[in-house]
């Protein structure tokens, strides 16, 4: 009796295989043939799941997404069985700091697919390069339940940290990928400003 294949876990093998190789050498380099050698495949059964190396990009993309999330979903669960907004926050920007393989490889292919959508229409139009937006307004409801909740310092403007802090997210994480500094530094500088923003601890009274 033949095996049954499990098409949305060899899809999945696949996609880590691209992920693997576009943070080799870069995404733009990446052909069909470099992903099907990587994931011990032959090329006729990567061009089965995806067809063209377009499809095969945008799956990739959409893998890339998922795992993130998860990974952030990891963090906010470690945080314990009910994180206030700063642990969300922090699980967000932290999840996206290339301190391990795996985050490294998210810093560097989503940049990659990033830099890659300004001449491609097909990636620009994908929702996760296309609206960067959903990052920053997760991490505004995020600060602005924080303040109804007497847990942020006063006059703090919740869009404009959102902006600053996942802005600083990205140019840390570059520096990081570049040995400009360690991800213990990069950490310690988003806890820094985080610490502005957030009292030390939950609020005595009514927000100010």
């Amino acid at each position: 009796m033949p095996k049954r294949v499990d098409h949305a876990e060899r899809r999945a093998e696949i996609a880590e295989a691209l992920l693997r190789v576009a943070a080799r050498r870069g995404l733009h380099a990446v052909g069909m043939r470099d992903v099907a050698a990587e994931a011990g495949v032959s090329l006729r059964l990567v061009q089965y799941y995806f067809e063209t190396k377009e499809k095969l990009l945008l799956h990739g993309l959409q893998h890339l997404a998922g795992r993130f999330g998860e990974r952030v979903g990891a963090r906010v669960r470690a945080a314990g069985p009910d994180p206030g907004p700063r642990a969300v926050v922090e699980a967000i920007l932290a999840a996206a700091l290339p301190a391990d393989e795996e985050s490294r490889v998210f810093h560097l292919v989503y940049t990659s697919y990033a830099v890659l959508s300004v001449t491609d229409r097909a990636l620009a139009a994908q929702p996760f390069v296309r609206n960067p937006d959903a990052a920053e307004s997760a991490l505004v409801g995020l600060l602005r339940q924080a303040e109804e909740e007497g847990l942020t310092r006063p006059g703090v403007d919740a869009r404009l940290e959102a902006v600053s802090l996942l802005a600083l997210s990205a140019g840390l994480g570059t520096g990081v990928l570049v040995g400009q500094r360690g991800p213990e530094e990069a950490a310690a500088v988003l806890e820094h400003h985080l610490d502005r923003i957030f009292r030390d601890g939950p609020a005595a009274g009514p927000r100010e």
